[in-house]
């Protein structure tokens, strides 16, 4: 699949600009509550090309910034009602991208500064000189443009991300399932050779998945669990026909090789690592609650919960299953036999849920128990 080339930030702080250039973003609010300081204000902006809008208070103010949008906005920071200080955040909060610019006396710098700590740009203190107010308005207009080409650049980063996101996962999906169906085909030319295996690696899959919703596990887990009962003997396909169909029992060098399965599985599976937990289930599915399974002899919660539900699910099928050397028991003979392997062969809580599922008749195939 071929990858989208990001979006182009020179192309976004362009269209930044290009907003920026608009007439509507030409336009300083100038609030005080002293109509002298607004009219010497509005005329020096307008001798400077900018369009003008004036308020009296606050609440006038917060009226003007809901109706239209400013570039700037000049503001006293001492006001009867909504203060300069209060103002601020609320005008902010209608639009983040505001420049503002602060009026205040001498002897209120501290406030001032305050108002700086809550997202204003600037501070001019009375009385104001012009070029003072002409420098101010360039770096905050600068400072604002800055902004908002950061802004967009970030937005088109985060878009651009989740869409990358979203892609991986796609293809991630259609790797795993192109992998499973690959080794899906594998496992069934194996059982179609084996008259006795014919549909384990499906029944094992449904019943620890039946388990493994049983047990409240989290979906992404489930799911693993399933894919890693449907591979979890793929290995077989490397052990020689004559021993899996022998029907007596195995010599000790022949179970060894029974045994090397889910070695030559894992070395079949392991270059797919996008199959993630599902590889360390299938590693675990022999080994036994008490530490004496194999390959690794791995005991209790050392065991991954996948294991430890597979080895359930897979010993519950092999003795319901017809074997060259044996009739299959019944499920709920089955069940009777695996309860007095727990705390050796199974996790108590694993049995506990294994009989649940059966005796719901959750699993299609196999029967109620009652």
């Amino acid at each position: 699949m071929t990858t989208p080339p990001l979006h182009d930030p020179i192309v976004a702080i362009e269209a930044a600009g290009a907003a920026l250039a608009d007439d509507a973003m030409r336009r300083i609010l100038v609030v005080d509550d002293e109509s002298t300081i607004r009219l010497a204000l509005s005329r020096f902006l307008r001798t400077r090309g900018f369009d003008v809008e004036v308020a009296d208070s606050g609440t006038a103010a917060l009226d003007l910034l809901a109706q239209k949008r400013f570039s700037l906005m000049l503001c006293d920071l001492r006001m009867p009602g909504v203060s300069g200080l209060d103002l601020v955040p609320r005008a902010l909060a209608i639009d983040a991208d505001l420049g503002i610019i602060m009026l205040t006396a001498v002897n209120d710098a501290a406030s001032a500064t305050e108002a700086l700590s809550n997202g204003a740009f600037d501070y001019l203190t009375k009385p104001v000189e012009l070029p003072d107010l002409q420098a101010a308005v360039e770096r905050a207009s600068t400072r604002r443009l800055r902004t908002v080409e950061r802004r967009a650049v970030d937005r088109l980063i985060r878009e651009e991300v989740a869409l990358r996101t979203i892609q991986l996962e796609q293809e991630k999906g259609a790797l795993r399932a192109m992998t499973i169906s690959v080794a899906e085909t594998l496992i069934n030319a194996m059982e179609a050779k084996d008259l006795y295996l014919r549909g384990h690696s499906q029944r094992v899959a449904e019943i620890a998945a039946a388990l493994a919703v049983h047990l409240e596990l989290d979906a992404t887990t489930v799911a693993s669990i399933h894919t890693a009962g449907r591979l979890h003997d793929v290995g077989k396909i490397g052990i020689r026909e004559e021993i899996l169909n022998k029907p007596g029992p195995l010599t000790h060098d022949e179970f060894a090789h029974v045994k090397d399965h889910v070695r030559i599985g894992l070395e079949i599976l392991s270059p797919l690592n996008h199959l993630g937990e599902a590889l360390l289930y299938i590693r675990d599915h022999h080994e036994h609650w008490d530490g004496g399974g194999y390959p690794f002899g791995r005991a209790a919660d050392d065991i991954t919960i996948g294991g430890r539900i597979l080895t359930a699910a897979d010993a519950f099928d092999a003795l319901t299953s017809k074997r060259a050397y044996r009739e299959p028991m019944t499920a709920a003979t089955s069940l009777e036999y695996l309860r007095t392997q727990t705390g050796r062969l199974l996790e108590p809580r694993i049995y506990d849920a294994l009989y649940a599922v059966v005796q719901s008749g959750m699993v299609e195939g196999i029967p109620r128990v009652k």
